[in-house]
């Protein structure tokens, strides 16, 4: 998912369609809430059934508001940090989402909660 949006977003695709997940649709949501992306819809396709997740970039101009997008965590390498451990992003100008107990949250919302967990991606 991570890298379809950075693909996309690279090339000034005015939307990215990605199969459906809950975890994929949460991130998307974060997404939205934080301002990086215009808007998200969630599809269901007639007789298949189907289920994507269309993702509308957004851009400042003809420049992306997405710069970065990493992915943190990996299959061979998760990476699980504590309430005191959580990562800041370019001096606060980005943030990390982060698998908690509670679901997923950006690493500025843990911090408020006192929660740690596996961080997924740093935005930026």
């Amino acid at each position: 998912m991570l890298t379809r949006i950075r693909n996309a977003s690279a090339v000034r695709k005015a939307e990215v369609v990605i199969p459906f997940s809950k975890i994929k649709l949460a991130i998307a949501k974060i997404l939205e809430q934080e301002g990086f992306v215009e808007k998200i819809e969630n599809e269901e396709e007639g007789v298949t059934a189907r289920k994507d997740i269309r993702i509308h970039l957004k851009y400042s101009g003809r420049t992306p508001v997405i710069n970065g997008l990493d992915r943190v965590s990996k299959p061979g390498r998760r990476l699980y940090v504590n309430q005191n451990n959580l990562p800041k992003v370019r001096n606060g100008m980005g943030f990390a989402i982060v698998s908690t107990s509670q679901g997923l949250v950006t690493n500025k919302e843990a911090r408020k909660r006192k929660l740690g967990g596996e961080v997924i991606c740093q935005v930026y």
